[in-house]
């Protein structure tokens, strides 16, 4: 084995984890935090068509103002099935039609609601690092693998296994900047 080797390894390392990290930041910006966005609405399906499809392929969102989601169907014949998509998602919001629009008010979070939010998304974010974890502990196997069949040199297998702990470092870094800022967002800090 070789440096490209070890280098592809590097690679593949980042590139899970970089995958665990874009997961954490899907679930965390699904989270309601009182302010409106239109991936809170990621969840919602509506039946269109004689199939099911999510909200953002029948209708354009927008945010007018920061408690108010506007969602306008391409076909007006969908109001309704967009309506009670929302309502089934049960994320806790009640659109109005006005015949022309949905509009999905955000209500205020309650401080119960906020701590419980904040606990979820700690879960998340541990979740997070423990797959980066995995994608280490992954790594440093195949590295000892490696060793043991004698195909890297005790060198490279210390070099490699100090590069690998380097990369997860960076990403769990990275999780607790994203959980730091959700934190704040919804305690209102």
């Amino acid at each position: 084995m070789d440096v490209n080797d070890l280098k592809s390894l590097n690679a593949e390392v980042k590139k899970r984890m970089d995958a665990a990290i874009e997961h954490v930041r899907k679930e965390l910006g699904g989270l309601r935090t009182g302010r409106a966005s239109v991936s809170l609405l990621d969840p919602v399906l509506v039946e269109a068509y004689g199939t099911t499809m999510p909200l953002n392929q029948v209708a354009s969102l927008s945010i007018p103002e920061p408690t108010l989601i506007v969602a306008q169907p391409f076909d007006p014949t969908l109001m309704s099935a967009i309506e009670r998509g929302v309502q089934k998602a049960n994320l806790g919001l009640n659109p109005a039609s006005d015949g022309k629009v949905v509009r999905i008010p955000i209500p205020s979070l309650t401080e119960e609601r906020r701590k419980e939010l904040s606990r979820l998304m700690h879960k998340y974010a541990e979740e997070g690092r423990n797959s980066v974890r995995q994608v280490r502990r992954d790594a440093n196997e195949r590295l000892k693998k490696l060793l043991k069949d004698h195909k890297i040199s005790e060198d490279d297998e210390r070099r490699a296994l100090d590069e690998v702990q380097k990369i997860t470092d960076q990403h769990i870094a990275m999780i607790d900047d994203i959980q730091k800022k959700k934190d704040g967002e919804l305690l209102g800090k």
